[in-house]
């Protein structure tokens, strides 16, 4: 799928990481299943599908015995999201963090319990229990959302096809019925390198906006476009992930989830009424062994002053607005349920009307 980069529009000042994707962070893995069946009237329970699950996992060991540092910021809580509050409280995630759909959250986090009992059963009998993480958007306009047709294998496909390298973007996953500013909307990633010495990763899932808010680089492409046919969905969400190899804690980490805000603002959204907008951000320095050796411990920081740390606040804003991009550019024209039909953002009007004003651009 095209990505925003090969319509040779470039946002931001931060050059991209090697992939331009949050798995440029070393060890990032991501799982995409994708679920897309039927078509016609919607008949609750049967389909049409049109939703899927995303897993994201900080590294490929166990989670549960090395945890990783992590924030969650809430930018507008009309969501259904669980796990966040224990985040909150103890700074760490300790299993693979997963997006669905609003409807499917339990569904998601009762299996990747299961997961994580596989690996390690002592879980709730010598020791603690584990605390799902697991974020969600609505993709009712378009999906079966009361079928709950995400199940157990699904999510346990999801994190064991979890992989490195190219994260496939648009209508995957937990993007799958998602409609974002009026057009096909899905998941989006990109990455910036900080200082040449660390790596700052965002992964999205789009479902929030209206068309005549959309902007890019700066300029309103949404505005333009609003007399073409707009599907009637809801105000919709947007879930952000963030990662990087930076040596934060939990504080550091929510500062820089507190900055998604201003990325996801630089496409025109305002974070309405009925929108639940999340950042989860995490961390792959400093893993927090379940058990800990010693009584203290010494861990290596960034300090909140050294320029690299004003560079990650930079990175945050830059990566989120060109993942959400990249989210609508792959993303393709899809029907769902009752026949409704959400076209992709044309690339036509958007290379004649932001394109070719980057200069570099024909």
């Amino acid at each position: 799928m095209p990505r925003l980069r090969d319509l040779g529009i470039t946002p931001g000042r931060l050059p991209a990481g090697t992939l331009n994707a949050i798995t440029d962070v070393p060890g990032v893995l991501v799982g995409h299943v994708t679920l897309i069946q039927g078509e016609g009237p919607l008949r609750p329970g049967h389909g049409p599908i049109r939703t899927g699950v995303t897993a994201i996992l900080p590294h490929p060991g166990n989670l549960f015995q090395e945890k990783v540092p992590a924030a969650v910021q809430t930018i507008n809580g009309f969501g259904k999201a669980c796990g966040f509050l224990q985040v909150r409280e103890l700074g760490v995630i300790e299993t693979p963090i997963l997006l669905t759909n609003t409807l499917s959250v339990s569904a998601a986090a009762e299996s990747v319990i299961s997961f994580m009992i596989e690996q390690n059963p002592a879980i709730g009998i010598t020791t603690s229990t584990v605390n799902p993480v697991v974020g969600e958007t609505n993709d009712g306009f378009l999906n079966d959302i009361q079928g709950r047709h995400v199940r157990p294998e699904h999510v346990r496909d999801c994190i064991r096809s979890a992989r490195g390298g190219p994260v496939p973007e648009g209508n995957v996953g937990a993007g799958t019925g998602t409609v974002c500013y009026g057009f096909k909307g899905g998941i989006g990633t990109a990455s910036r390198q900080i200082e040449g010495e660390f790596i700052l990763g965002a992964l999205v899932q789009t479902n929030f906006g209206s068309r005549r808010d959309l902007m890019v680089t700066g300029l309103p492409l949404g505005a333009l476009l609003e007399q073409d046919p707009m599907p009637k969905a809801g105000p919709g969400s947007v879930m952000v992930v963030l990662a990087t190899d930076a040596p934060l804690d939990s504080r550091q980490l929510g500062r820089l989830a507190m900055r998604a805000a201003f990325g996801l603002a630089r496409t025109g959204s305002y974070c309405s009424q009925g929108s639940g907008d999340f950042v989860v951000a995490f961390s792959t320095a400093n893993r927090r062994a379940h058990h800990p050796a010693a009584q203290v411990e010494n861990i290596t920081r960034l300090p909140d002053e050294h320029p690299a740390f004003e560079m990650l606040l930079l990175g945050v804003v830059e990566a989120v607005e060109e993942a959400v991009l990249n989210a609508l550019v792959a993303a393709e024209t899809m029907t769902g349920r009752d026949g409704h039909t959400v076209h992709a953002l044309p690339h036509g009007p958007l290379l004649d009307f932001v394109g070719r004003r980057q200069p570099g651009v024909e």
